[in-house]
């Protein structure tokens, strides 16, 4: 059990954030465990001639067997949308001679040897750190960027869209218990099941703010395994079946003779917030001829917007949930 002491100022400091390189490093995974993330399988296995082209002996050897990455290819967000080659330059400027430190303390926790391709590096420690980043970022460029990372973001932004109208309706209590089973929050101590520990981790916030990240690649929440660093919580993302093409639901008969076919499936795939790429993505239309439909159907109140860093996503307002039947 890992447990965080929030303090009233600690809660007000807790905020999300969608980390495109904790998705990059999180989804190496995909190649070691297929089938565990069953929603990601297919696209993945679209992207496998792209990411056998790459240096793929080192990536695999930085996920190894039991799933778990190093700690440092993961920093802390420092905003709820950053970049990814901020990201990155973070994690190059790692002082090299913590490298073995951070990768020892990876595979020794789980009881593993180091890959032979790690520990071999480390003789050159800062070559091995350019090479680890320098693979990383083929990666993201050649993988996940074109096509996976933009459909993947809206799905992600979609879901701190949720989470913020979840705290500010309910309050933290509630925040908590909806992220995910493995989190249970009382008396001002907030504790993950974290399965493979013995015993209680506790850790104070102490001001430094508690950051949430939704993920794709994790089954449950999980925390950092280092307690030096600033406090984070990854937890599965909502709305994950959205990135399946073809799940776009068959609108009402009725409904589709009042605002027509196009806009009727949109309202229908609204039940959760969604941008206008996502939305084109799923329907296989532009993005253009999205808008144009959302224009309309926001001006006649069948749908909300709310920005969220550069993307504005939408979502069925009630009044479109009665229009389209699913008013609760």
């Amino acid at each position: 059990m890992h447990r965080f002491t929030l303090r009233l100022a600690d809660l007000a400091t807790t905020w999300f954030a969608a980390s495109p390189i904790h998705e990059a490093v999180l989804s190496l995974r995909m190649w070691t465990h297929p089938g565990v993330y069953h929603l990601q399988t297919r696209t993945f296995e679209q992207l496998r001639p792209s990411f056998e082209r790459l240096d793929s002996r080192l990536l695999l050897a930085l996920v190894a067997e039991s799933r778990f990455v190093p700690d440092f290819l993961t920093p802390r967000p420092t905003s709820p949308s950053p970049e990814f080659r901020a990201e990155l330059a973070t994690v190059r400027a790692l002082p090299p001679e913590q490298l073995r430190p951070e990768l020892e303390q990876t595979f020794s926790l789980h009881g593993q040897a180091m890959p032979t391709v790690l520990a071999s590096g480390l003789a050159d420690p800062e070559r091995l750190l350019a090479r680890i980043t320098d693979a990383l970022e083929e990666y993201w460029e050649l993988c996940l960027a074109p096509n996976w990372w933009p459909q993947a973001r809206a799905v992600l932004e979609a879901d701190l869209v949720y989470r913020a109208r979840l705290l500010a309706r309910h309050g933290a209590a509630a925040l908590f218990a909806d992220l995910d089973h493995r989190l249970h929050w009382e008396d001002g101590v907030l504790s993950v099941d974290r399965q493979w520990t013995d015993g209680n981790v506790e850790t104070p916030v102490d001001g430094r703010g508690l950051v949430l990240c939704p993920t794709f690649f994790v089954r449950g929440a999980i925390t950092m395994i280092s307690n030096e660093r600033a406090p984070q919580i990854s937890y599965p993302a909502r709305g994950q079946a959205g990135m399946a093409v073809g799940g776009v639901p068959t609108p009402p008969r009725a409904l589709e003779a009042l605002v027509g076919a196009p806009k009727a499936r949109l309202l229908g795939l609204l039940a959760e917030a969604a941008s206008t790429t996502d939305l084109a993505y799923r329907l296989g239309v532009t993005p253009g001829a999205v808008s144009q439909h959302l224009s309309v159907l926001a001006a006649t109140g069948l749908v909300t917007r709310a920005r969220h860093g550069r993307s504005v996503l939408y979502r069925r307002s009630p009044l479109g949930d009665e229009l389209t039947g699913t008013n609760s």
